[in-house]
């Protein structure tokens, strides 16, 4: 086979086309206005990376068709053909060209003569627009000579729990959607040619910003498309839903500070743009010293760190699971002592669990509450419950006892213009305690913290491995010594 002309739509671009003709013009003509890939995208692709490869491990002993680097492409259609015309059974990464238009397919097997198809997905499900994946993917190989009996999804079942070796059978559901790819067919046809010519033309093409910006897909140029907002515009009210935040743009209501005051809001909402209209704090001190009234010394200020890998590492866990693997403790044993500071944080290739346990009951073995910000940490010790019950006594002890310091800031007991409608501990830290705040953390939130943990295991540079244990060890103490503070400024209320 002839080496194809250079293809002008792929898989993604025309997916980002059917999404918005601008991200699509942008993206072939301006390139470089794209935002900078975030933390969260990385690991979405890392895991989407890793499930991928695990899954050619359903049918064992292919070809890998992959072009040497990203952007040789069209040796990898001419590698596929190839390996058709030579009778191979099993190809992955397949790549196919119809009329300036290519894609890539994940796994392509030969069954007594005839062809199957299989996308892999780092998913839990089947959503619309992988359905259109796949359809312009059957579209494409269709039309280019390979014929196909059926197209399958594959995708992560989150109800296969891990007991020894993983089982790929049980890992994966693998579900056939030939019926809702042909339904596709036409619409394929018919959209093709439209992106065609929007790549094509002369000028960027005007597209007001919209929800097709966040769906289906978070599009990297809102940094670019958004950039007329102010810096506090109606989209910053939180709680908002996002049809209501268009609605006041496209009426030219763009600034928080233009929001009428007549218009539907929660009170949480009309607490945040008054309070950012007239600088004012909100402080009940009643209500404030009624949840103090709750708490009792000695008291423990926990917070948990962990990470949700696709594929289930350790026995007893499940897909996308979060793994508790640190956590930090601030002890204060009443008002006015000194606070002390212990921590966990678990070596990698065992299961972090474990130790994360016996190393909680050890340091909370005292009478006294338990502080923690958000139920997030309640949430993992009743899935500590269920995977180790071995353990439910002592961990059924330590629920009882812990109380949120989120409440107050909840429920409006203390509100400043700083905390910008949010009660999350990263805007009420700052707001209460203007002399800390995380921005001079390497490791500055708990997504960080995950991603930097879960790419230990294949670090094997010590001295990148140390700092970035420090780095974790840093940034989760930060969270509790932030609740000891937090509660200081409640109790001087």
């Amino acid at each position: 086979m002839e080496k194809p002309p250079k293809h002008i739509l792929s898989k993604s671009t025309f997916l980002k086309g059917l999404q918005c003709h601008k991200a699509l013009y942008l993206y072939k003509h301006e390139y470089q206005l794209r935002d900078k890939l975030s933390m969260i995208q990385q690991a979405v692709f890392t895991k989407g990376t890793q499930v991928g490869e695990l899954a050619q491990q359903l049918f064992p002993g292919g070809i890998d068709s992959s072009p040497a680097s990203f952007y040789k492409y069209r040796e990898a259609i001419v590698k596929t053909d190839d390996l058709i015309v030579d009778g191979e059974k099993i190809i992955y990464e397949a790549c196919f060209q119809h009329d300036e238009v290519m894609c890539a397919l994940d796994i392509l097997v030969n069954k007594n003569g005839k062809w199957y198809a299989y996308e892999v997905k780092s998913s839990t499900g089947i959503s619309e627009t992988h359905i259109r994946d796949a359809a312009l993917q059957y579209h494409v190989i269709q039309n280019s000579g390979t014929e196909l009996e059926d197209f399958f999804i594959v995708h992560i079942n989150t109800e296969y729990t891990r007991d020894g070796q993983v089982d790929l059978s049980q890992l994966f559901n693998i579900v056939s959607v030939k019926k809702e790819v042909l339904e596709q067919q036409e619409m394929i046809g018919k959209q093709i040619p439209v992106l065609m010519n929007v790549i094509e033309q002369e000028q960027t093409p005007e597209v007001k910003i919209g929800l097709h910006c966040t769906s289906p897909y978070h599009c990297n140029f809102i940094g670019h498309c958004w950039s007329h907002l102010p810096e506090r515009s109606v989209f910053d009210i939180k709680g908002l839903h996002a049809d209501k935040k268009f609605e006041l743009h496209d009426n030219g209501i763009i600034d928080i500070m233009d929001v009428p005051d007549d218009y539907k809001l929660t009170d949480r909402q009309r607490l945040q743009i008054s309070s950012y209209k007239n600088g004012k704090s909100t402080i009940d001190k009643k209500g404030i010293t009624e949840f103090l009234s709750t708490l009792k010394y000695p008291l423990y200020f926990v917070d948990f760190e962990t990470f949700q890998p696709a594929i289930p590492l350790y026995d007893h866990s499940r897909p996308y699971q979060q793994i508790p693997f640190q956590y930090s403790l601030h002890y204060k044993k009443d008002k006015d002592s000194k606070i002390e500071h212990y921590e966990y944080l678990a070596e990698t290739g065992i299961d972090p669990r474990i130790g994360f346990i016996q190393s909680l009951l050890e340091h909370t073995r005292t009478a006294g509450d338990i502080m923690v910000y958000s139920p997030f940490e309640a949430t993992r010790i009743k899935e500590l419950i269920a995977d180790f019950p071995q353990e439910n006594k002592s961990l059924e002890k330590l629920l009882g006892r812990l109380r949120d310091l989120m409440i107050p800031f909840q429920k409006n007991y203390y509100y400043t213009p700083e905390m910008d409608g949010s009660h999350s501990i990263k805007s009420v830290l700052p707001a209460l305690v203007p002399d800390m705040n995380y921005k001079n953390l390497n490791i500055a939130d708990g997504i960080s913290a995950s991603y930097n943990f879960e790419n230990l295991t294949a670090e094997a540079d010590l001295f990148k491995v140390e700092q970035t244990r420090q780095d974790l060890l840093e940034y989760c103490k930060m969270d509790t010594l932030a609740m000891v503070k937090i509660l200081e400024v409640l109790e001087n209320v």
